[in-house]
């Protein structure tokens, strides 16, 4: 296989340029955010996926990727590309299969050594009130016309039925929900497949995690955040599930018709796309949001019997929401390209938004400072909290990483883990885990990902988002 890396221009010692001639047909360069140590790691496939991304139609700046990328379908993993309104594209490529597969962050009033000594106890119940795994159905058991309530409303339909706070909304992305559902675009197997499970987990990298604030880099932000040394947290990790997966698949039917039907030359099939503004891409932004406010709702729904759990074993504790963050989306956002304000489709794939203290979509509470920037570790080592800056905006379009990027799929890490190994080894380290299959254990033992630390540092030093705290796990809960 060609090594592409050494077609690579680099522009500083976290950036580098995919040059507009490395294929035919790029209309703008790629650019690569990682260090010198990262770049060994990019798959020369993820350069290729940059400079395929940098063809289509309407693409502004660059096509870029986080320091955490890897290949993926169409885009790559950690890819974020932007394109304008009048004559961009929408590509569900650009957004993946698992919709707003996100992060979500509760803060408690418990400091670690309370906790500890309760913490098999504590997961064991967390581990039985969250179902987790593979086609895991939950205990809403929605209806039809809640599931359709919930597609239109995100979060705020959690919170009118009894799940959560209001309060919880103005600390989520979006408030918890995107406007622009369509639950026309959503196909009787879509939600088939999405009813049963809302309120689970999943399986793959999804997780929930019992935390400790290990360390705080920047004591002023991490005060705005509510975060202090010793803390415990808890980290969820899921999306959209059978909803998400199935609406990505429909529409990627259309589009693929679409992409003959308006003479789009791609250079990947996995590229499907359609013109902003036509009935295809209307209709797939309209099932996207539906299905992004599904996986909102979800984590609502498992930070609510999170709390329960808590309030079991420490009556009178608090689990605060920190903040809900997206990392497989399209939105529309207006940005500044070459000094002219644009509305323009921001297609974040494995990428978190990072917005800085001018954005009004930052909530008041973090209007000062930016917004939280949540990036979860591999099972087993550190998850970071940082704050989104205003430099990100010209640089990235306000996007950072989402985690630490696979380097080695999931066939090669069951070839040299097993669960039994995966587990003996995190307990030796003092962090508990539960599992419904020793097999994903395998697939995702922390070795098989880039160091989180590595891949944080890059986005600091660039400035997209700036350190706030350190999170170690305690005690995990997968699928």
């Amino acid at each position: 296989m060609e090594d592409t890396s050494r077609s690579l221009f680099k522009i500083d010692d976290n950036t580098y340029e995919v040059p507009l001639g490395y294929r035919p047909g790029m209309r703008v360069p790629g650019r690569i955010f990682v260090s010198a140590a990262l770049r060994n790691m990019v798959e020369p496939g993820t350069v290729d996926q940059v400079a395929n991304v940098a063809t289509l139609p309407g693409i502004v700046k660059y096509s870029m990727a986080m320091p955490d990328a890897h290949l993926g379908y169409g885009f790559p993993i950690g890819g974020v590309a932007a394109f304008r309104e009048d004559d961009g594209i929408i590509s569900p490529g650009g957004v993946g299969f698992d919709i707003n597969c996100g992060v979500r962050l509760l803060r408690s009033d418990l400091e670690a050594e309370a906790v500890q000594p309760r913490i098999n106890t504590l997961l064991d119940a967390l581990f039985q009130a969250i179902p987790s795994g593979l086609g895991s159905t939950g205990r809403l058991h929605a209806t039809d016309q809640q599931l359709t309530e919930a597609f239109i409303s995100g979060a705020r339909w959690a919170v009118e039925e009894g799940y959560g706070f209001e309060d919880d909304l103005t600390h989520c992305e979006e408030s918890g929900g995107m406007a622009g559902a369509d639950p026309d675009q959503v196909s009787v197997k879509a939600r088939k497949r999405g009813r049963p499970q809302m309120g689970t987990l999943g399986s793959g990298n999804h997780f929930l995690e019992i935390q400790r604030v290990e360390e705080i880099y920047d004591p002023a932000v991490a005060r705005q955040f509510g975060l202090f040394k010793g803390q415990i947290t808890v980290m969820i990790h899921c999306g959209s599930r059978g909803a998400g997966h199935q609406i990505c698949t429909d529409h990627l039917e259309v589009l693929s018709r679409a992409v003959r039907k308006y003479n789009i030359a791609i250079p990947d099939k996995q590229l499907a796309c359609a013109p902003l503004g036509s009935p295809e891409a209307r209709q797939y932004f309209g099932g996207m949001v539906c299905a992004a406010n599904y996986a909102w709702t979800n984590r609502h729904i498992i930070a609510h019997w999170t709390r329960e759990v808590f309030e079991k074993y420490f009556p009178g504790s608090r689990l605060d929401l920190v903040y809900d963050v997206a990392h497989n989306v399209a939105k529309i956002e207006e940005h500044n390209v070459d000094g002219k304000r644009e509305r323009l489709y921001v297609h974040r794939k494995g990428a978190t938004r990072a917005f800085g203290p001018s954005r009004s979509e930052v909530p008041a509470a973090y209007a000062a400072v930016g917004q939280p920037v949540i990036i979860p570790g591999s099972m087993g080592t550190s998850s970071y909290v940082l704050c989104g800056s205003d430099a990100a905006l010209d640089l990235t379009f306000g996007s950072a990483c989402h985690g630490a990027g696979r380097v080695m799929s999931r066939s090669q890490a069951i070839k040299l883990f097993t669960g039994q190994s995966v587990k003996a080894a995190l307990n030796k380290d003092g962090i508990v885990v539960r599992s419904t299959s020793p097999s994903m254990l395998a697939e995702e033992a922390p070795q098989v990902y880039k160091p989180s630390g590595d891949v944080v540092d890059v986005v600091h030093n660039l400035g997209i988002a700036t350190r706030v705290a350190r999170l170690v796990p305690l005690g995990v809960s997968k699928g």
